[in-house]
């Protein structure tokens, strides 16, 4: 199994942290790690003016220790119905193409939060107004699915605290409604959580080759793949994150031969409740520009501007995604390889 991905040597907290009793179990936790007080989690000096070209260190050194402000849901409709209130927000890998906002310095270390109960009670409450849902969408067919790790990965997470099995947990007591997230880390701690199928996770799975350029600091994609039918017996249900797809020369072939991979080791159980999301890359300018620091090989896959087209976002960041015209048909090859392969697995959403 791939070493793990942290070795906590400084605990940035604010004020109220010790006030949590999942604070001070946190603390406990790693003990001999500095203690450094900030007034808030978002904003750290220190951790905003590291080093670019040691971009590795603050995701495997820092964590953040914060309260959860805001409890708002917002709608989603393609991965899940809603975007529940995180517990935590920045990953300690460092995948190459990684979305999330970097708000707290250029590599964006865990921070979790230590008022769960608020989390919970809340995400209950918005859970019980929705009702049943009458009408089926691409989403789920019959439950309310909550995104709870938009912008993290709950698998190392709940290797720093027991988070996510509170999150679990109460999904088992929601009759209407799923949690859901996803991963590129193995932690074989989550097949005791008994989720009794109101929890599904999403296995992000690309070509391993590309992974082991890309996907920093994750868990290699065997691993991945091979720990899948374990979480499935354990009571998840298992979706595939086919994410991001990366074009480039003779992408049709390693894409294939992972979807083989697949189709030989999934037993008929996965396969029996199978569904994927496909994700067309989308790069990032900023992105881009750290990255050249840091990993420089990466970017020769990533940013391709000669078969992409800059788009600005809403928060005004430029983003280049593949062409338009071109994008469509590239996903559309996409879509028909995978049945091809696996014509069992539905694609529950593509983009």
């Amino acid at each position: 199994m791939a070493a793990f991905p942290l070795d906590i040597a400084r605990i940035y907290l604010e004020p109220a942290v010790e006030e949590h009793a999942r604070g001070r179990e946190i603390l406990a936790r790693f003990s001999q790690a500095e203690r450094i007080p900030v007034a808030s989690h978002w904003r750290i000096p220190e951790l905003r003016g590291g080093d670019p070209g040691d971009y590795l260190a603050a995701k495997r050194k820092a964590l953040v220790l914060g309260v959860k402000k805001g409890l708002t849901f917002r709608p989603n409709g393609r991965s899940a119905d809603f975007i529940a209130p995180s517990s935590s927000n920045g990953c300690a890998m460092a995948c190459a193409y990684c979305y999330v906002a970097r708000r707290k310095g250029h590599a964006n270390p865990i921070s979790v939060f230590v008022n769960i109960e608020p989390i919970l009670a809340a995400t209950a409450r918005h859970a019980t107004r929705q009702g049943p849902k009458t009408v089926p969408n691409q989403v789920d067919p019959q439950s309310w699915v909550y995104d709870l790790g938009e912008n993290g990965d709950l698998s190392v997470d709940a290797a720093i605290s027991d988070n996510v099995r509170d999150l679990v947990s109460l999904f088992r007591s929601l009759p209407n409604a799923k949690g859901s997230f996803a991963t590129k880390w193995v932690n074989p701690d989550l097949v005791g959580y008994d989720p009794q199928g109101r929890t599904r996770i999403r296995m992000s799975l690309m070509p391993p080759g590309l992974a082991k350029l890309l996907d920093v600091r994750t868990s290699p994609v065997a691993e991945r793949i091979a720990a899948i039918p374990d979480l499935h017996r354990a009571g998840y249900e298992v979706h595939l994150n086919f994410s991001p797809v990366v074009l480039h020369e003779g992408w049709e072939a390693e894409w294939g031969a992972l979807f083989e991979m697949l189709d030989d080791l999934l037993p008929a159980a996965v396969k029996d409740q199978l569904a994927a999301e496909i994700i067309m890359l989308t790069h990032n300018r900023d992105l881009h520009e750290i990255n050249l620091a840091w990993h420089p090989k990466a970017e020769d896959l990533l940013w391709r501007p000669d078969i992409q087209e800059q788009k600005v976002s809403e928060s005004g960041g430029v983003n280049l995604r593949y062409r338009t015209g071109w994008k469509g048909r590239w996903l559309q090859r996409f879509k028909d390889l995978l049945a091809a392969r696996m014509p069992y697995c539905r694609v529950r959403y593509a983009f």
